[in-house]
């Protein structure tokens, strides 16, 4: 099953684009979703189980290497948003 999932970040820091675009740039190194920035939010979309283990990783990654963030998440299973 296709998901997509849209994603706001919110860090808890002052100077809160370096952490934004972290994410974002990992998220790009993976190759087997789609993923598409827009000015307030992000798009992840592909294989279910895929994006959740992405996901996983990446949002754990960013509390390690960032600390504290608040993640707005929309979830569209068996949607292509892109």
């Amino acid at each position: 099953m296709k998901v997509s999932v849209d994603i706001s970040l919110y860090p808890n820091q002052e100077d809160f684009i370096p952490p934004i675009q972290d994410f974002i740039d990992r998220l790009n190194t993976y190759n087997d979703v789609e993923v598409q920035t827009f000015p307030t939010a992000t798009v992840v979309m592909g294989d279910f189980d895929r994006v959740m283990d992405i996901l996983k990783v990446e949002m754990k990654a960013h509390r390690e290497k960032h600390g504290m963030g608040v993640f707005v998440t929309k979830f569209l299973p068996a949607y292509e948003a892109l």
